[in-house]
């Protein structure tokens, strides 16, 4: 039986939501409570490991315990970026690099295992290990390519923001008018959702001299976790992807 959710409208909105309350979340407990970004991976990674055996032991789809799993995943990502990022000096390029070249090995010997790499097989334990080791990876991935482009690449956090969309556009008009495999496109979107999320949190929460709205960390993260907690009850009814 499959336990992830049809991927509809309200997945993208709710995948981008999450990722974004990721964002702000992540910054709220390393910076804002000053808590440090290694700790804050420990803490994270240990409330990830958590919701995501509750989700494999699970036996039926649960949008909540879902939801939390990707949520849990944006905060960690993001913090682990940020650890490898900066604590361990590697830089956004660096960062991004490893973590783009982790995530393809994943997806590669995902595919060469089991055969296919779309969320509609995704019905046993260990291809659904597969899938949330690779969407932890993508998560963290999204944060260092978010920063990369919001500090390093000199396009700010609108200008990053508004270049992930436009990508996000060319892979929405690439499903409907040409032939190149929704699967790939999934995952290609899947990623990109990420560091849109950071990006966009970062124009919520950094101040306007950084070229942000200022609304804070903790305001930020109330908003957004308010429309996600909104959307997972409102979309509770629907039904898991295709048996």
């Amino acid at each position: 039986m499959s336990k992830l959710p049809q991927i509809t409208l309200y997945f993208w909105i709710m995948k981008i939501c999450a990722t974004t309350l990721g964002e702000t979340a992540g910054d709220l407990l390393s910076m804002t409570l000053n808590v440090g970004y290694a700790v804050s991976s420990i803490i994270l990674i240990g409330l990830f490991l958590i919701s995501v055996v509750a989700q494999l032991g699970s036996k039926k789809y649960n949008p909540l315990l879902y939801w939390t799993v990707i949520l849990s995943t944006s905060t960690a990502g993001t913090t682990m970026s940020d650890f490898m990022d900066r604590t361990l000096g590697l830089g956004y390029a660096t960062g991004s690099f490893i973590l783009i070249t982790t995530l393809l090995a994943i997806l590669a010997f995902w595919r060469f295992r089991f055969g296919s790499l779309s969320v509609n097989d995704v019905k046993t334990f260990k291809v659904e290990l597969l899938y949330w080791t690779a969407i932890l990876v993508s998560n963290t991935l999204g944060t260092a390519l978010g920063d990369f482009l919001a500090d390093s690449s000199g396009l700010g956090f609108a200008g990053g923001a508004l270049l992930i969309s436009a990508l996000l556009g060319l892979v929405i008009i690439a499903a409907f008018y040409t032939r190149i495999s929704k699967v790939l496109l999934f995952w290609v979107a899947f990623v990109l959702t990420r560091p849109l999320g950071a990006t966009v949190g970062d124009v919520l929460t950094k101040t306007h001299e950084k070229g942000g709205l200022g609304f804070g960390t903790i305001g930020s993260s109330l908003v957004l976790a308010t429309i996600l907690i909104f959307l997972v009850v409102f979309t509770s009814r629907e039904k898991p992807v295709a048996e």
